[in-house]
């Protein structure tokens, strides 16, 4: 098995691999789920932080009245509706 300057032995078994990223603290976690999902194609960088601006923003719209909610039974009805047209 290949091994990491950092301590960490490479398994190429991927279950394996996945087991040793799985050990690793949320932190590390998301930081390597980060980098690999900044290597897709279409991966947008400001994605994350933009949705969570927008769910604070629904968040304070919902709070302060501005806006009312719609039940999920109700919006998948309304669906189903528009695409039986």
């Amino acid at each position: 098995m290949p091994f990491d300057p950092r301590g960490f032995v490479v398994d190429r078994d991927a279950q394996a691999f996945a087991d040793q990223l799985l050990a690793l603290s949320p932190h590390d976690r998301a930081r390597i789920a980060e980098l690999l999902l900044a290597s897709l194609d279409g991966y947008e960088p400001g994605a994350a932080a933009a949705w969570d601006a927008e769910i604070d923003r629904r968040g304070i719209e919902l709070e302060s009245g501005e806006v009312n909610s719609i039940s999920g039974d109700t919006v998948f009805a309304e669906m189903d509706r528009r695409l039986q047209k």
